[in-house]
């Protein structure tokens, strides 16, 4: 086929998917489907229509924090150990409480919950991922001290399968569900702010005070306000400061700080679902879900966070 052909074909099939008699059937379902689900299907073009579903339900993402480093410093077979040991660690995590997995991406793990009791089932599973990662993998994988994010949200996903059918060893790699909709991008969004080292600092003013009799500068920060602050009202171009040895400034970098975000975050949705399904827990009794100040693309309200571990692996 030479090029020219291959692109009408391409142009045809893209035609014919989106014209307006191409028929899209959605089901609505409250069980997480599989690959093999009969009620999900490529596009067809000759019986113009396609078949998908729409869960409304949490998923979780989970994923090693700093991985390029570690891919990056990590001997071969270390690395292959410490993949193969996170990944299989939680996707067993997943499977008990009932979670699902459908996607697995380098060290980034998809988990989706059926509807019924998707709240406790979700945080459950953060809760166990979290403790499996601090207080086994951290200390079975010495080499470098483990560490994992975990985000999740709630909503609804539109289930579509994408690829192409392919025959041959390679057919796994051309096709896949795809879930569609915001939850899905929020999780992942928060499992890239979970356990994150965040830096923070401001831009303010370098204030120096000489003192003549003793030959002695005296250096301190000040916020802009702070500074503007301690000039008096003047006219001219010249800086009236109220302090008598004032003698120089300039512009430096002020509050800087290193903070560590929780591994566990998650939508509001997601904690006030799993309060009301468990107001009497110790989780919820004494806030160890508490909220976070955190910038999430995409999604405009509250962030809560926590570390919680299973307190049975005291016996571990």
């Amino acid at each position: 086929m030479s090029l020219v052909d291959f692109l009408k074909e391409i142009d045809e099939s893209v035609k014919t998917v989106n014209s307006s008699d191409f028929d899209v059937e959605i089901v609505e379902t409250d069980y997480v489907p599989s690959f093999s689900d009969s009620s999900i299907t490529y596009e067809n073009h000759d019986t113009k229509k396609k078949k998908c579903k729409r869960l409304e339900s949490c998923v979780l993402y989970v994923d090693i924090r700093n991985s390029a480093k570690i891919s990056a410093s990590k001997r071969p077979k270390t690395l292959a150990k410490v993949y193969s040991s996170f990944v299989s660690s939680m996707l067993s995590c997943a499977r008990y409480y009932g979670g699902h997995v459908r996607n697995i991406i380098g060290d980034r793990v998809m988990v989706v919950f059926d509807k019924q009791d998707c709240y406790t089932n979700a945080v459950d599973t953060a809760i166990l991922m979290n403790t499996v990662c601090k207080c086994i993998l951290n200390k079975r994988i010495s080499s470098f001290e483990f560490s994992a994010g975990i985000g999740i949200d709630h909503g609804e996903m539109l289930i579509t399968k994408s690829g192409a059918i392919k025959q041959g060893d390679e057919k796994e790699f051309y096709r896949t569900l795809v879930w569609l909709g915001k939850p899905a991008n929020v999780a992942s969004r928060l499992t890239d702010l979970a356990n994150k080292e965040v830096y923070t600092s401001e831009q303010g003013v370098k204030e120096g005070l000489y003192f003549p009799l003793t030959d002695v500068w005296h250096w301190q920060n000040r916020t802009y306000v702070e500074f503007l602050n301690s000039l008096e009202k003047t006219f001219t171009p010249k800086l009236i400061h109220n302090k008598q040895y004032f003698s120089s400034f300039y512009l430096t970098t002020i509050n800087q700080n290193t903070t560590v975000n929780s591994p566990i975050l998650m939508t509001e949705k997601v904690y006030s679902g799993f309060k009301a399904a468990r107001p009497n827990s110790d989780i919820v009794k004494n806030g160890w879900f508490s909220e976070k100040k955190l910038d999430v693309r995409d999604y405009q309200g509250k962030v809560f966070g926590g570390d919680v571990t299973k307190t049975a692996v005291n016996d571990i």
